[in-house]
């Protein structure tokens, strides 16, 4: 007898990772759950499922034990913190949290730290670039000592406002329980608050942070305004803070390395989430030229179409989207589940994929000022 999933939000994103938990050969119970009682029975149909809730009240008082929750960013904590507390194990997708106001997101991760360490309920974070295989491939260079003495590190997330995001912002802005100016009159400190690339950073953070093994301490960042028609601030309110199109930090990480993340969301290229990764003995570049392993003397292009790691038979036959990472990340939750153990992108380490940016998006707004990167440390054993 497996164990049992319930998928909460099965929009076009969160449809994307049903299949791989379903045919999970851990998994003996899945059910599906969904506001849109239209698009609940067109999946329910569609994967041959019976069990469905319409609500996550309805949800977390089933047996169910875990809930994949793939909703608006702006919900994940909280819906988060209210599976935890009905005794569900979660999921959910990235980033951590989403909001304008960087305090506010800083007093959430406090709540998530301190749920998951009251109820021993496990947390995961579906971050995709973990098992990309341009990581997968750093990480187990790194761990044969193939880069020497990490010195550099630099992500990216190029994703131009053109492709689906103009969208998607107005839509969220327009929906029901979202609309901008009901929150703001519920919660007039937003009014002058301004969300940031940077606040939705795991993408371009989690390469450098996962393949180092250390944790951004300290940032200066610098935003850039895009003042055209089809900008971020299109979709913003007149008055308030900057809205940048693009933020740029450089960090300081806890090795003693550096490293310089981009957020870009208007941008003259292609959609890119990648990463490079330089030590004193050998370097890992990418870019949408191909992937190559460098040294002084040397470079070579790699084929990574065989970097992998180990999945059961139903899933490895279709790695799903995002690099391949779908099929992983079902696999990470679904067995940290079933054996009891923390995750690899348990909540610790996704804070530390999610801060960094809280705190980029702060100092662009002041100018370049360094600010410190609080960290909740490594998590309990």
């Amino acid at each position: 007898m497996g164990i049992s999933i319930g998928m909460v939000g099965i929009g076009a994103f969160g449809k994307a990772f049903i299949r791989s938990f379903r045919d999970h050969p851990l998994v003996g119970r899945i059910a599906l759950c969904d506001l849109s009682a239209e698009r609940l029975a067109t999946c329910a149909r569609e994967f041959q499922i019976e069990e469905t809730y319409t609500s996550l009240d309805d949800i977390c008082r089933s047996s169910i034990q875990a809930l994949v929750i793939i909703t608006q960013p702006q919900y994940h904590a909280a819906q988060a913190i209210q599976a935890m507390e009905a005794g569900k194990h979660v999921y959910t997708a990235v980033p951590v949290m989403y909001g304008p106001d960087g305090d506010e997101l800083l007093e959430w991760c406090d709540k998530l730290v301190n749920t998951v360490k009251r109820t021993g309920m496990i947390y995961m974070l579906g971050e995709t670039t973990f098992f990309r295989k341009e990581t997968i491939y750093c990480r187990r260079r790194a761990a044969e000592g193939a880069f020497g003495q990490f010195v550099y590190g630099e992500g990216e997330y190029l994703h131009d406002w053109s492709l689906g995001l103009a969208q998607v912002a107005r839509n969220r802005r327009l929906s029901p329980d979202t609309r901008l100016e009901e929150t703001l009159a519920r919660d007039p400190r937003r009014a002058s608050a301004r969300s940031g690339p940077m606040h939705y950073p795991t993408h371009s953070v989690s390469g450098v942070v996962s393949v180092m093994g250390a944790h951004m301490t300290e940032v200066s960042a610098l935003g850039h305004i895009y003042e055209g028609p089809d900008s971020p601030a299109s979709v913003e309110p007149p008055g308030g803070q900057p809205v940048f199109s693009n933020e740029v930090g450089l960090f300081r990480m806890s090795n003693g390395a550096t490293a310089r993340i981009c957020e870009f969301r208007r941008v003259g290229h292609t959609g890119r989430e990648g990463f490079r990764m330089f030590g004193t003995a050998g370097s890992f570049v990418s870019d949408v030229s191909g992937a190559k392993w460098v040294t002084p003397r040397s470079w070579e292009p790699l084929d990574l179409s065989g970097e992998k790691e180990p999945l059961p038979d139903p899933l490895a036959s279709d790695l799903g989207g995002h690099g391949g990472s779908h099929a992983y990340l079902a696999h990470e939750f679904v067995d940290s589940v079933s054996r009891g153990r923390l995750p690899r992108i348990n909540l610790w380490e996704a804070l530390r994929y999610f801060v960094p940016g809280v705190m980029a998006h702060k100092s662009a707004l002041r100018g370049g000022e360094l600010l410190k990167i609080p960290d909740w440390g490594d998590p309990p054993a």
